[in-house]
């Protein structure tokens, strides 16, 4: 826009006697802001539609026969403005709102959640009267209304303020409270809409019939947060706490990529309760309820405090001694080096424990055979695709910011293959539904079927059986349409990974199409492990273990002789498991990593029994711990400083939030075990390694992603389907487990399938369905969903759901379908 046109756009005004100049259009409030006069307001919200329903923020306009509400009222061209700074009239009006508001208000400030960050309370003391005129007995309900399992209702408290229902329908698209009922008797009550099939009771409590469900939206945390009072509260946190008891500590979400800015409140050594931080750039003022409540892990029964180690004796694992248990890992890692050793890391790592993951592996255990992905990577049965996700990886992620939040927004279009925003990163999907209900973004997702997610977002769907993404994304005239303006964003998940030449395909669209490519994980350390070289393929940087300039310069970096370095590729994941089963492997070195999340658990269990040496560095006790010859307990994100990386590449630090931990970091540990095989490792303070990281040098050139022919799609026979699963975003996961309060907020899980496909199978919607493999079996409530023929969808890790771990195969097998519960099944010898 030139300077003439900018001129153009601006008015002049007049604001308690000071000439101010505004953008055409720009609301009142906002323009006394920036002036420094903070106007008392109750509904209004930067973040969302202005509503002027608490008329708090009245001012007085010249010309105007009354006060008006300065949070609906735009700015004009000589328009003067007098605040209750400067007019008697809008203070008075002021005045009389804020009493009108009392009127009904409880006296419960001491017990309230809100009480010392209320604005209610602040605001009654800088505009209110100094004694009340009324004295009748005020308005009660019961309660509180249990909305769901996390928030919790109290509505004489309630100012009508509308904030919440706006953000539920503005922001996240689930419309679950409304302003109901006229008159004195207006309330937010719940909500139940078509969608769930139900509605609420007559006195506004949730039911217990069959319609009624709980409210399951994963932003419900938000609605708390930007209460202006303490109508709506958290079970986790009510009556804990009060505001001036915390203390305050920002930080970052350590469960997806989105990478939302936190904030974490603490008293006495334990987290109480996280808030979303203010972050214009990534997460706005919003966070998902798995970020906000999903942090009791951390103070959980099971949390190792103590390091184990397996006596050699009676075969059970012990306490031991720190310097015990190191001089033990160190020994049998060193002996174990011989045959080699595998390390695989998990999603919880900071960028600075991946960092140390790779370096422990190349410089002391000499190997390339190291790998973050702890999912499936690959499809089964298709070795040409083998590599083809690191390859990926390499080429067109690693070490690239391609695209950011902002650019999302401001994309007329958008293809999603792979990824459900919502259930796998949910601030990008909030940001997505901002760009499609405010900028007309056209999204188009190839998908098996529009899910609850895509609806919101007004999505177009592409219907892809499972497997067949990469022909479509090669040969479908919707999928090229929805790329063909200047702009435009291809996103996809880690899921395609597991469809031989999807990656590939999308590479190769991009490229075709011009389109900004972006690969969204779905765990916050996925993205940082890649560039810090947790990756058989790469080293810390981005560039190939095969790049003799890279491994020489790294050498440098690392103090360490080039020679050391391994040049060839290494195992992935998958390949790692099976060399730890079939006795090729001599140890194994795990962090983070649970058996459940990998393709094949079962096989990963019977790795981790027939390896020669385990060693575990975790937080909790798992499936791995249990059979590991040493534990290393270390601290979690809220005990440590770190970094993580978004999906854009954009880096996440944060500082201790409880400084009085003595827990240890994944390097820290490292660096201990490493000092007593005579390798120094420097990667125990976390400060030192930001700096070796920052002063490495940047990889030159991309590797060329190989062309992969697109598989042919599995024809299942008679009662059977095709595999499409995806977590929920809500499910079984080890940070989430033992949380009940947050558990009862999941989608509850069902087995979708096609109207055609459940006529032949003999369901009607709500009947059980039993999917079943020669592993084991499924059950659940089937839902009718318009999904292609012979393709069935479960939740992949959700209670009653656990996929791989029940039925030992991911997206795109084969699976039979029967009706009701597996009897026969198990009569026909079948363990489920």
């Amino acid at each position: 826009m030139t300077d003439v046109a900018k001129r153009a756009d601006l008015v002049t005004l007049t604001i308690d006697g000071v000439e101010v100049q505004a953008e055409k259009g720009e609301l009142l409030i906002r323009v006394a802001e920036r002036m420094g006069t903070a106007i008392p307001r109750f509904c209004d919200h930067p973040l969302l539609a202005p509503a002027g329903a608490c008329r708090q923020c009245l001012v007085e306009v010249e010309g105007q026969r009354k006060p008006v509400a300065s949070c609906t009222q735009t700015v004009a061209d000589g328009m003067v403005v007098k605040t209750h700074l400067t007019s008697p009239v809008a203070a008075k009006a002021q005045a009389g709102v804020m009493e009108l508001l009392l009127i009904n208000h409880p006296l419960d400030c001491p017990t309230c959640d809100k009480g010392g960050e209320c604005p209610l309370q602040n605001q009654a003391m800088s505009t209110g009267r100094a004694d009340s005129r009324f004295h009748e007995h005020k308005r009660e309900y019961e309660k509180p209304i249990h909305i769901s399992s996390q928030v919790l209702l109290d509505r004489e408290r309630c100012v009508l303020c509308q904030r919440c229902t706006r953000f539920s329908e503005e922001i996240a698209g689930d419309k679950f409270i409304d302003l109901m009922d006229r008159s004195s008797g207006e309330q937010i009550n719940v909500y139940r809409d078509d969608f769930f099939g139900g509605a609420g009771t007559g006195d506004g409590q949730v039911g217990e019939g069959e319609g009624d469900v709980p409210f399951n939206s994963y932003f419900s945390g938000n609605t708390i947060q930007i209460c202006p009072v303490g109508a709506l509260t958290g079970e986790q946190y009510r009556f804990r706490a009060r505001p001036f008891d915390l203390v305050s500590s920002p930080t970052s979400c350590e469960h997806c990529a989105a990478g939302c800015a936190m904030r974490a409140d603490h008293r006495r050594g334990k987290v109480l309760r996280r808030l979303a931080g203010d972050d214009p750039a990534v997460n706005e003022e919003w966070n998902c309820d798995k970020g906000r409540w999903g942090f009791r892990y951390t103070t959980a029964t099971e949390r190792i405090t103590t390091p184990l180690v397996r006596d050699t004796r009676t075969g059970q694992l012990r306490e031991a001694s720190w310097s015990e248990a190191l001089v033990t890992a160190a020994e049998g890692l060193k002996a174990a080096r011989e045959r080699g050793v595998g390390v695989l890391t998990g999603g919880r790592l900071t960028v600075e424990d991946a960092y140390a993951y790779a370096k422990f592996a190349r410089v002391v255990l000499g190997t390339n055979d190291i790998d973050f992905r702890a999912r499936p990577v690959r499809a089964s049965g298709s070795p040409a695709a083998e590599s083809e996700e690191a390859d990926f990886l390499a080429a067109a992620v690693a070490g690239i910011t391609e695209l950011t939040y902002a650019e999302v927004e401001g994309a007329p279009s958008a293809l999603i293959v792979g990824l459900e925003p919502e259930e796998e990163c949910p601030i990008l999907f909030l940001r997505l539904r901002k760009a499609t209900t405010r900028r007309k973004l056209r999204v188009t997702a190839v998908a098996p079927h529009l899910t609850r997610g895509f609806e919101k977002l007004g999505a177009a769907l592409v219907a892809a059986v499972p497997g067949d993404e990469a022909r479509l994304l090669n040969t479908d005239p919707a999928v090229a349409a929805a790329l063909t303006e200047p702009g435009s964003v291809l996103l996809v998940g880690e899921r395609l990974a597991t469809v031989p030449g999807g990656l590939s395909a999308a590479a190769a669209l991009a490229a075709r199409t011009g389109a900004r490519l972006a690969w969204v994980p779905r765990r916050a350390g996925d993205r940082g492990a890649l560039d810090a070289g947790c990756l058989p393929n790469l080293l810390p940087g981005g560039r190939p273990v095969g790049d003799p300039a890279a491994r020489a310069e790294l050498a440098v970096s690392w103090s360490v002789d080039a020679g050391v370095l391994p040049s060839r590729p290494g195992r992935d994941v998958d390949a790692i498991i099976e060399a730890a089963a079939d006795g090729t492997l001599g140890g194994l070195l795990v962090g983070a990593v649970d058996p459940g999340d990998l393709a094949d658990p079962a096989r990963a269990e019977q790795a981790l029994d027939a390896v020669p040496f385990l060693v575990s560095l975790e937080l909790r006790r798992t499936a791995v711990t249990e059979r590991a010859d040493v534990v290393l307990p270390v601290a979690p994100a809220a005990e440590k400083a770190g970094t993580y990386m978004d999906w854009e590449g954009r880096l996440r630090s944060f500082e201790t939030v409880l400084r009085g931990s003595t827990a240890l970091t994944d390097g820290r540990v490292l660096e201990a075990i490493a000092a007593l095989l005579d390798v120094t490792l420097n990667t125990g303070d976390v400060l030192a390694v930001r700096r070796e990281l920052g002063a490495m040098p940047a990889g030159t050139g991309r590797p060329e992603l190989p062309s992969i022919a697109p598989a042919a799609v599995a024809e299942p026979g008679e009662r059977a389907a095709v595999l499409a699963t995806w977590h929920q975003l809500i499910d079984l996961g080890t940070l989430l487990e033992g949380d009940e309060v947050l558990a009862g907020t999941a989608r509850p899980p069902v087995a979708r399938l096609g109207k055609e496909l459940a006529e032949a199978v003999g369901v009607a919607d709500g009947d059980l369905l039993t999917v079943h493999t020669d592993r084991g079996s499924v059950t659940l409530p089937a839902a009718i969903t318009d999904l292609p023929g012979q393709v069935v969808w479960l939740p992949t890790n959700s209670p009653g759901s656990t996929v791989r771990r029940s039925l030992g195969v991911t997206a795109g097998a084969v699976v039979r379908l029967s009706a009701g519960l597996p009897g026969p099944i198990l009569a026909e010898g079948v363990d489920r």
